[in-house]
């Protein structure tokens, strides 16, 4: 697939999207808390993208190489799980602990993305900082995705702040295309040199998503054949939001 030029039309539809998508984000985050379920945080982001007339995108998508479609609305994993952990009645938050929520949705037939980590009650000092580390992370990548930039100096942005930290930054997953479809090109690292990949082009839509761990980078497939998890039991963050590139500075679509 070659990377796709949104046109003015579709770029002021992925705006409306992502203020729609990140204003569900925002109410599910609100109702993040110790005793429900990851269940629960599922129904209700579905409930409320359904009132906007809307569709999640995530649900009873089936991404290249799985054996069956994703069963839910949005991915949520908790604490040693990174990405694509999956909704479960018997999954219950407590105190202490790191979730993350991430949701696509589809509004009008095109698509935004957007992640964000959260702790449950109270988190530990160690919790804290990884989440804001990899929120700042995030930041890093965009203030560097400026049309006319290549691909790899966001790759290369995010890498030299999380570095200093010693976190574990996962190389199997990456930040991509977005609009059209779910995934589109570019793939979209999170380390890399600067200067490198495709060149960053007025028009394109992209989803910047760092994921950090705080520990090794490496990350296991669960059996249920979608949640990825650090190979080393520690806990990952993951933020993430879907970016327009301008002629100048990029514009953020999901912000609230």
């Amino acid at each position: 697939m070659s990377i796709i030029i949104k046109t003015k039309e579709e770029i002021e539809i992925l705006r409306k999207g992502g203020r729609r998508l990140a204003e569900v984000l925002y109410k599910v985050k609100e109702k993040v808390k110790p005793g429900i379920s990851t269940w629960e945080l599922d129904k209700y982001a579905f409930g409320l993208i359904k009132e906007m007339g809307d569709e999640p995108a995530f649900l009873n998508y089936k991404p290249e190489g799985a054996d069956f479609p994703y069963p839910a609305s949005i991915c949520i994993s908790v604490n040693d799980e990174v990405v694509h952990g999956i909704p479960d009645k018997g999954k219950i938050l407590k105190e202490g602990d790191i979730v993350s929520l991430d949701l696509g949705l589809k509004h009008k037939n095109l698509f935004t993305d957007m992640a964000v980590t959260v702790g449950v009650g109270k988190i530990s000092a160690s919790s804290e900082k990884l989440l804001r580390v990899t929120e700042q992370a995030l930041m890093a990548g965009i203030e560097a995705a400026q049309g006319g930039y290549k691909v790899g100096d966001i790759s290369h942005a995010i890498e030299g702040f999380v570095r200093p930290y010693r976190y574990g930054i996962v190389d199997i997953l990456s930040g991509h295309g977005v609009g059209k479809y779910i995934h589109e090109d570019p793939y979209i690292p999170n380390f890399g040199k600067a200067g490198t990949g495709p060149k960053l082009v007025p028009g394109m839509v992209i989803a910047i998503e760092p994921m950090i761990n705080n520990g090794t980078k490496n990350v296991v497939l669960d059996k249920d054949g979608y949640t990825f998890r650090t190979a080393d039991g520690k806990r990952s963050a993951h933020f993430e939001h879907t970016i327009l590139i301008t002629d100048g500075e990029p514009e953020i679509l999901t912000r609230f």
